[in-house]
């Protein structure tokens, strides 16, 4: 059973790479045997095999970041967007639409620009799994929150039409919805024990995740353990969702 979690002579590119989530990420495709590309505005945050700069709200640096990655590996098997931009806190009524548009551009437009260069070197690699990262709020809403609950439930959908489309090239999408993670996002509290403070007791287990947490699920869905896995979303979250 072990082997089915390998990623041994798999090719990977993850998006958000320098965040909390991505970089667990990263590390544990890395440590299943993978060969990653990170990919994020800040490569000099990234610990993958190759760091990439990209905007992923723009056509041309994510082709860009795409053709390096395949060029560097020669295959591609996996991809994983986990880029989001922060968010303001705002209802409809109070939040612009050029910051709104901006939400969507990197939330949803760029797992949209991923995907599109991605598939077919996917498909020429003989199929793969693309996983987005969306959110235990994408299923429910939050006061404030609106465009971004938006975006994440936009992904879920998103990953369900991808794995109709694509599933007769042998490629999966799946989406991988956590719950509230320690990382530098929560630091909006104030501080991390400001956020389990006022997070924690949201989910049953009474605690934030663990990027590592995330990490695991996210190596589950790249992996053959999960070979019969399409147009899922994977909640890990605590239990948010089940209340």
């Amino acid at each position: 059973m072990a082997d089915k979690f390998s990623l041994q002579g798999k090719c990977a590119i993850v998006t958000g790479a320098a965040g909390g989530i991505g970089s667990a990420i990263v590390a544990a495709f890395r440590e299943a045997g993978a060969k990653v590309a990170g990919v994020d505005l800040d490569e000099r945050r990234i610990k993958a095999d190759l760091a990439l700069a990209a905007d992923v709200a723009s056509e041309s640096e994510t082709r860009q970041a795409v053709e390096r990655a395949v060029q560097a590996f020669g295959a591609l098997h996996v991809l994983v967007n986990t880029a989001a931009t922060r968010d303001p806190s705002a209802t409809v009524t109070d939040l612009d639409l050029a910051a709104w548009n901006r939400v969507f551009a990197v939330n949803v437009g760029g797992a949209y620009l991923m995907s599109r260069w991605a598939i077919p070197h996917m498909v020429r690699s003989g199929g793969g799994s693309i996983i987005h990262i969306a959110s235990q709020l994408g299923t429910v809403g939050t006061p404030g929150r609106v465009v971004y609950c938006a975006t994440k439930g936009a992904l879920i959908t998103m990953a369900k039409a991808m794995a109709v489309d694509h599933a007769a090239q042998k490629i999966r999408v799946n989406t991988l919805s956590p719950g509230a993670v320690e990382t530098e996002r929560m630091l909006r509290f104030g501080s991390m024990e400001k956020a389990r403070e006022a997070l924690g007791p949201k989910h049953l287990l009474n605690r934030l995740g663990q990027p590592e947490e995330i990490a695991a699920a996210a190596l589950f869905l790249a992996s053959d353990a999960a070979s019969f896995m399409t147009g899922a979303n994977l909640l890990v979250d605590g239990g948010y969702n089940a209340i």
